[in-house]
Order: structure tokens, then C-alpha cells, then sequence
């Protein structure tokens, strides 16, 4: 009768737990898990951005019913639209609002800034001299900065011209809506700037607050991401 003989090949192990019912279901579970790990840093993720969202909109809020005049080297009034030299209703009540300031001797100069769309005849920085002259101001008290065709590009025109003269402290004037990402610009400009918003105009009617609070939202996101322009500058009325 011969030996048994020994199987000399590799073993094989089998788990059976991997292949029972009992395995599928630690696979599930782990599944299950991992989804709902994804989900958890979703919900984070949207909730940090809704708290972003609603704090930009409270700060332009903010900003929209703050009115910070105080003696300051020059007023800047952020230009609108103008018609071959005929400012807009827009750009007139920031005019308006800023020979106020003037007359109050908030500052001892006052420049409009804002560039031309093709085609124009004349800038907006020099169609809001000219209306400013009209309503009897000194020239000797008016610039225009008749460069930039948004709000930033605007700013960055009027800042080198202030910092060649050693002006370093403005009040910026422009719509309520508007305020918080001009201030928040000129500041990083490195300008000491306070703000005061227009108080009556086309940009303070009933009705027009919800457009433009989200475009400014909108605006202010894009530059706090990107360090540019979002182009949005003109009025959503």
C-alpha cells in the first residue's frame, strides 16, 4: 500500500466571513460612512458660504446708512453715466450731494473721476467739472480724473494723482448701494477714506434696493477672490 502523499501546492485561505452576508454589510456600512462624510463637509462647506454671503450684504447695508463726513484732504465723487457732457440723474444727485459736502467745507478740493465709453465726446470726471463749475464752484477747487472705466480702474487714477499732491484722507461719494465696495477699494488703495453716500437720487427710489445689493454682494465676492474688477459700476435702475 503506497503513502499518501502530501499536497506540496500553495494553500488557500478563504475567508468565509469576507464572503458571507456579513461582509457585504461591513462593505455597506463603510460605504454608508464615506457618503455621509462627504455630505457633513458639504453642508459645512454651504454654511460657511451662506455666512459669507449674508456678511457682505450686511456690511454694504451698513455702509449704505453710514454718512462719515468729516474734514478730509479732498471729496471724490465716483462718475455714472453721462450724455455727450449732460450728466445723468444717477451722476447728478452724487454732484449734488458733493457740492453739498464742499459747501460745508469738508474738504478744500473736490474731483470727479470716470472715464468715457467709445464714442463719447468727454469723460465723466469732465462732464462732472463742468456741471460742478455751473453750479458756481471755483474751478481752482475742481479736478477731473478722466481715466478708468470701472470702479476700481477709476480709483486707481484718482489715487495716483492724490498721492503725487501728498493727499492722503477723502470722503467718497457715490450711491448707498455702492459705498461699501468703493470704500472697501479706495482703503486698499491705501487711502484714509471715509463715505458718504448719496440721500436722495434715483439710487435711494423704493424699489431698486434688493438689484443693487446683489450686484454689489456679487462685486465685492469677485474682488475679495480676485483682486479685479467685476465691471460692475453702472446704475441697475
Amino acid at each position: 500500500m503506497s503513502p499518501l502523499r502530501r499536497h506540496s501546492g500553495p494553500s488557500v485561505r478563504v475567508d468565509w466571513h469576507d464572503r458571507g452576508p456579513a461582509g457585504f454589510a461591513d462593505r455597506h456600512e463603510t460605504t454608508g460612512g464615506d457618503v455621509h462624510t462627504v455630505l457633513r463637509y458639504l453642508g459645512g462647506a454651504a454654511l460657511v458660504a451662506v455666512l459669507i454671503v449674508g456678511g457682505v450684504i450686511l456690511r454694504i447695508q451698513q455702509t449704505a446708512g453710514a454718512d462719515e463726513r468729516a474734514a478730509a484732504d479732498a471729496i471724490v465723487v465716483l462718475g455714472a453715466a453721462q450724455y455727450d457732457g449732460q450728466p445723468s440723474a444717477v451722476f447728478r444727485a452724487r454732484l449734488d450731494h458733493a457740492a453739498d459736502l464742499f459747501g460745508q467745507t469738508v474738504a478744500p478740493r473736490l474731483l470727479a473721476i470716470g472715464g468715457g465709453q467709445s464714442g463719447d465726446r468727454t469723460t465723466e470726471g469732465d462732464a462732472g467739472i463742468a456741471y460742478l463749475a455751473d453750479k458756481g464752484i471755483d474751478a481752482d477747487a475742481l479736478i477731473a480724473v478722466g481715466t478708468g472705466d470701472d470702479t476700481l480702474a477709476s480709483l486707481r487714477a484718482a489715487d495716483h494723482m492724490l498721492a503725487s499732491n501728498g493727499w492722503t484722507s477723502v470722503v467718497l461719494v457715490t450711491d448707498p448701494w455702492h459705498s461699501a465696495r468703493a470704500g472697501l477699494m479706495a482703503s486698499d488703495l491705501g487711502l484714509s477714506v471715509q463715505v458718504s453716500p448719496v440721500a436722495n437720487g434715483p439710487s435711494t427710489r423704493s424699489g431698486v434696493e434688493a438689484r443693487y445689493v446683489i450686484r454689489e454682494a456679487l462685486g465685492v465676492l469677485y474682488y475679495r477672490l480676485t483682486g479685479g474688477s467685476s465691471g460692475a459700476g453702472s446704475a441697475v435702475l
